[in-house]
C-alpha cells in the first residue's frame, strides 16, 4: 500500500536524492526522456533539508522506500538555484500580489509506480498540507517535457505564462 506524508527524517531526504538522480537527463535515455519526462534540477542534501525545515516536502512511500515526491519550495529560496531564478522573476510578474503561493520545486514518481495515481495523490497531499498558508501551488515545466505538462494539466493546473529563461522555453503553471 502506498502512503502519502510529509518528510520527517534525513533518510527520507536521502531517498528523494536517489530517486532524483535516477531521473535526471544524464541517467535516462533520450527515448525515456521523451516518453516519460525528465527532471531539471539536481538538489543537494543541505538545500533539500533547509527547504524541508520551512515547508515539509511531500512523499509517497511503498513499504519503507520513497517512490515519489513533490518538493515544497518557499519563495524565500528564490536565489538558491540558478536555473530557477528566471522562474521567480516571472512569478513576480504573473502572480497577483494578494495571492499567496508555494512553489512545487520538483515532482517525480519512480518509473515502476507510474500510472497508478501517485502523481495526482502527491499534489492532493501537497494541497492539503499547504492550503492553510498558501492559496496556490505554482511550478514551471520545461516546454519540451510533454509528459510532465500533460500530467500537470490533467490534474487541473492552468497556465500563468509562457516565457524563455536560461535558454529554454518554460510554462509557468498554477493549481488552486
Amino acid at each position: 500500500m502506498i502512503t502519502y506524508k510529509t518528510v520527517t527524517n534525513l533518510k527520507e531526504l536521502e531517498q528523494i536524492l536517489v530517486l532524483q538522480k535516477a531521473n535526471l537527463p544524464s541517467s535516462i535515455s533520450s527515448e525515456e526522456k521523451a516518453s516519460e519526462g525528465f527532471l531539471t534540477v539536481n538538489h543537494n542534501l543541505d538545500l533539500l533539508k533547509k527547504m524541508n525545515d520551512v515547508c515539509p516536502h511531500i512523499i509517497a512511500k511503498y513499504k519503507e522506500e520513497v517512490i515519489g515526491y513533490a518538493l515544497c519550495m518557499h519563495p524565500k529560496f528564490k536565489n538558491e538555484i540558478d536555473v530557477l531564478k528566471s522562474m521567480f522573476m516571472e512569478v513576480e510578474n504573473s502572480v497577483k500580489p494578494f495571492i499567496s503561493f508555494i512553489i512545487m520545486g520538483q515532482v517525480c514518481v519512480d518509473k515502476y509506480f507510474r500510472k497508478q495515481g501517485v502523481f495526482r495523490n502527491l499534489y492532493g497531499k501537497m494541497q492539503q498540507e499547504t492550503s492553510k498558508d498558501f492559496d496556490s501551488i505554482v511550478t514551471e515545466v520545461d516546454a519540451t517535457n510533454a509528459r510532465s505538462l500533460q500530467a500537470h494539466y490533467g490534474i487541473g493546473f492552468k497556465t500563468l505564462s509562457k516565457y524563455k529563461g536560461d535558454g529554454r522555453d518554460w510554462e509557468l503553471i498554477y493549481l488552486q
